[in-house]
């Protein structure tokens, strides 16, 4: 198994840059056979790390984006009905008992796998993302404390289907709401904020080979101060990648403040964000946000 160092490593190859601190989360996920919850505000790069991770493994990413109101037929599995229907039909006149049909439509014929399902039923080993899981209710979160604890799902017409190989599980939280302990119980927790100046900088060169330096740094800088502001949504990571390559598109080698009012629609989403940076902008001269 990889040692810390050579996760770190890993993972750099794989586009993410990662302290010890998560170096050791994945470490210990892998030793341990553990989920991972990975919780921290919009925009940190929580999903990106199950992606870096599964292309440090090799194995595909399966995904299930929550929202409200997700239930289990999307989330696990649900029969097709239309199918089942049509089955039923052409049969019909063969004399078979309601037992047999039962028996015909309630197979893995007519079952349709969502995302959890797959990743349990796969014959590979796979990645397997929950994301923002705090959005669903805390029935859908009941529902996946088997799946957390025995890797399998029970499916009441044909019985309990376990996982051959168990998944790297990572789930991801915005902090919306509490999670109940007994899912954070089945997890290695990991928080994550808005990275260092210097990490963001380091981000940056990452994804933007070409990027200069200086204006790497600049950038970093900055968002780091917008983020600071009482702001309605605060720059995440991968809009402070699009300013930095806006500018290098631009041909800038430097931010300057003209530059900035210019092109601030690449890191603020909201008109009155924008009026405030404006402001702030304008009465300092400058791009140290005093204000």
């Amino acid at each position: 198994m990889d040692s810390i160092q050579d996760i770190r490593d890993k993972m750099f190859q794989a586009g993410y840059i990662c302290d010890d601190k998560v170096a050791t989360v994945l470490f210990l996920a892998e030793a341990l056979r553990k989920p991972v919850l990975v919780e921290g505000p919009a925009g940190v790069g929580k999903t990106a790390i199950s992606q870096a991770f599964s292309r440090v493994k090799g194995l595909p990413l399966i995904r299930l984006q929550c929202y409200e109101g997700l239930d289990e037929s999307k989330a696990l599995y649900e029969w097709n009905y239309k199918r089942q229907l049509l089955h039923i039909q052409a049969v019909s006149n063969q004399n078979l008992s309601v037992q047999e049909i039962e028996e015909d439509i309630f197979s893995e014929t007519f079952l349709l796998a969502r995302p959890l399902l797959k990743c349990i039923a796969s014959e590979t080993p796979t990645v397997m993302l929950i994301d923002e899981i705090d959005k669903v209710d805390f029935e859908f979160e009941a529902m996946l404390l088997e799946l957390l604890s025995e890797f399998q799902i029970t499916i009441p017409e044909i019985g309990t289907i376990a996982a051959t190989h168990h998944p790297y599980v990572f789930l991801t939280s915005n902090t919306t709401r509490e999670l109940s302990e007994a899912l954070k119980r089945r997890c290695l927790y990991l928080y994550l904020d808005f990275p260092s100046k210097e990490m963001e900088q380091q981000i940056l060169m990452l994804k933007i080979p070409q990027l200069p330096e200086q204006l790497a740094e600049k950038v970093a800088q900055v968002v780091r101060r917008l983020r600071k502001l009482e702001l309605k949504k605060p720059p995440s990571i991968a809009e402070s990648i699009d300013w930095a390559e806006s500018l290098l598109w631009l041909g800038k080698e430097d931010l300057d403040m003209e530059t900035a009012l210019k092109t601030l629609s690449t890191i603020v989403k909201y008109r009155e964000d924008q009026e405030k940076l404006e402001r702030i902008i304008y009465r300092e001269r400058d791009l140290n946000f005093r204000g």
